[in-house]
């Protein structure tokens, strides 16, 4: 593949990891907010086959399917599954910081992932170190949104952006982790979004609500 053509579809691939992640934390709606996880979910892939064709790795291409069957197709219906049977919590109504300044703070963390990531990519310059701090921004925000909302199931589409942004920093650093790699952190995930969608089951059937701040005034 040309350098130049690779270098600009992988600043395609990593634009839209970092833009479906901002488009999480602006919309309220868990509807909107899992469909664009399951658009990240795709651009992951993308960036997975991306590198399996500059590398020419017909593995890598294998783990671009694999990735996009699970992060753009599973986890998004065990998603779906979880919020059908959250009764009328459909939307987040009272994050702990306001849509203007979340946004103001994606732009912060953006700047700091840049500023952070800088001397590793000027370690070895090429079109996938570049990537590199817009993928950390992901990790930055999926984290963010984990800390600043209150229903579980917004907390746990925080954590798998906070994956999905390891998981392209991974491949970005190491020009493609191995397939055995990539499933065994693929099964963990999985296996920890089916073992919080049954707690979510389990809290709503005993409790009547997801939102953690209301589950701990109970407790006080």
């Amino acid at each position: 593949m040309d350098e130049t053509l690779y270098g600009q579809l992988l600043d395609l691939a990593v634009g839209a990891l970092l833009l479906t992640a901002v488009l999480v934390l602006w919309r309220r709606e868990l509807a909107i907010v899992i469909r664009n996880f399951a658009l990240q979910g795709v651009a992951l892939a993308a960036l997975v086959a991306l590198l399996a064709a500059e590398e020419n790795s017909w593995e890598l291409g294998v783990v671009a399917a694999g990735v996009l069957v699970l992060r753009a197709g599973v986890l998004p219906h065990l998603l779906r599954r979880a919020l059908a049977g959250a009764g009328p919590q459909r939307r987040e109504t009272r994050p702990l910081v306001n849509v203007a300044a979340s946004l103001l703070a994606a732009a912060v963390l953006t700047l700091l992932a840049y500023a952070v990531s800088r001397p590793l990519v000027e370690l070895a310059p090429s079109p996938a170190a570049e990537a590199i701090p817009v993928a950390m921004a992901v990790v930055l925000i999926g984290f963010f949104v984990l800390v600043t909302r209150r229903l579980a199931l917004s907390q746990l589409i925080g954590f798998l952006l906070l994956d999905n942004g390891i998981t392209a920093i991974g491949f970005l650093t190491t020009a493609g982790a191995g397939p055995i790699v990539e499933l065994g952190v693929s099964l963990d995930v999985l296996f920890v979004v089916l073992v919080l969608q049954i707690l979510t089951t389990r809290m709503r059937e005993a409790f009547g609500d997801t939102d953690l701040d209301e589950l701990r005034e109970l407790r006080d």
